[in-house]
């Protein structure tokens, strides 16, 4: 339920609104002036701030500098009686999202509140994906196969052509989607990603087109999909080979002609996304056998990448252990932990059919189970 602060130095303003709102099915809180309302902006995450401009011991404008100088991703809509055009202008230029007059229209209010709403949740994801971005690992090796993998993600980020990556699991498809986005001329823009195989096949089409309100049992407000979401960025699709028939032809038409259309809704919306797709799937085998449409993969298959399993880059385990020993020790606040030749030659002799997630989680088991130094033995005993 999408939180509301009301920041106005006059209860009956502050009181009528509230009554509106939680009509309305939102959550509301009350400040009764623009010192007040920021101390409750570094408390509290709210969605929205409906603020005044003209109260006492600190303005509207100032509450509004104020909490973009705290990094608050609160969308503003700044409320006076006393407006102008000047103060909508340096308003809007400071950071809030819109300017209503008072009395306010209702409507125009409420419109404006959902519009603020949809605007809170786009920049919601857009900041954990940009977080987890500039967290991005590098890609680490420097075995034949990798390196290619490398030299292709460095020639083909910088354009628009789709890429589809395949590989088996733990192998690192979604980091190399994360490179082709971070070198591309997008990187400023959103990655938005949708694990095809964890939504349900009845909501896939709502998750990735987005719904209109009412549309089906419980659509209770409009809802932009990951396509609009990733709108001027790049859209991660990862393991599309699960994704349903439906949804395919959908897919398809959206790369097509550029345009979607929410589920319960008749309006072409246009979007201009770079689509990244990721399976661990042999997708013409699929195509044989009826499972996935083959003008889709001629589609989303412009340029190929394939991410080598680990047990066909054994030589780069002894990087890839150097890296989550410090990744890990920084993660405890520890320091490093050593690990001899010999360790490394035995963990050189597995398979790894988990690949490179399945190393991590053993080099995480070995610094927490041993000493200083990780030995052989150690090896052989926590794995």
């Amino acid at each position: 339920m999408a939180k509301i602060l009301i920041i106005d130095d006059e209860k009956a303003i502050r009181g009528s609104l509230r009554e509106i709102l939680e009509y309305e099915k939102y959550t509301v809180d009350e400040a009764t002036d623009g010192e007040e309302g920021l101390q409750m902006l570094a408390k509290e995450d709210y969605d929205v701030a409906l603020c005044d401009i003209k109260m006492p011991k600190m303005d509207g404008i100032e509450v509004l500098e104020k909490a973009v100088q705290q990094g608050t991703n609160t969308q503003f809509i700044m409320v006076s009686a006393h407006g102008s055009i000047e103060t909508a202008v340096e308003a809007t230029k400071i950071g809030a999202y819109d300017f209503v007059q008072k009395p306010p229209d209702l409507n125009r209010l409420l419109v404006t509140i959902k519009n603020a709403l949809d605007k809170s949740d786009l920049v919601e994801e857009t900041v954990k994906l940009r977080k987890r971005i500039a967290g991005v690992s590098e890609i680490v090796g420097e075995s034949e196969a990798i390196s290619e993998v490398k030299e292709t993600i460095a020639r083909v980020a910088p354009t628009e052509a789709r890429v589809l990556v395949t590989g088996p699991n733990g192998t690192g498809k979604e980091l190399v989607a994360k490179w082709l986005h971070a070198q591309s001329s997008r990187a400023k823009a959103p990655l938005i990603e949708l694990n095809c195989a964890a939504i349900p096949s009845e909501l896939i089409e709502s998750e990735l087109f987005g719904h209109e309100k009412g549309s089906f049992t419980s659509a209770i407000k409009q809802k932009k999909g990951k396509f609009e979401q990733a709108n001027g960025g790049t859209l991660f699709l990862d393991e599309i080979g699960d994704m349903s028939l439906s949804a395919q032809a959908k897919v398809l038409r959206a790369l097509q002609e550029h345009k979607i259309t929410r589920v319960g809704g008749d309006k072409a919306i246009k979007v201009d996304v770079r689509v990244i797709a990721a399976t661990n799937k042999d997708l013409k085998r699929e195509i044989e056998e009826k499972n996935f449409r083959e003008d889709l993969y001629h589609r989303l298959s412009v340029i190929l990448i394939h991410v080598p399993a680990l047990k066909d880059r054994k030589d780069d385990i002894p990087r890839l252990v150097d890296k989550f020993l410090h990744d890990i020790a920084q993660e405890y606040s520890a320091p490093t932990k050593k690990i001899t030749p010999d360790a490394l030659t035995e963990l050189q002799s597995f398979e790894w059919t988990g690949n490179i997630r399945e190393l991590r989680n053993v080099v995480e088991r070995l610094v927490i189970m041993c000493d200083a130094e990780i030995t052989a033995s150690d090896v052989k005993r926590f794995t």
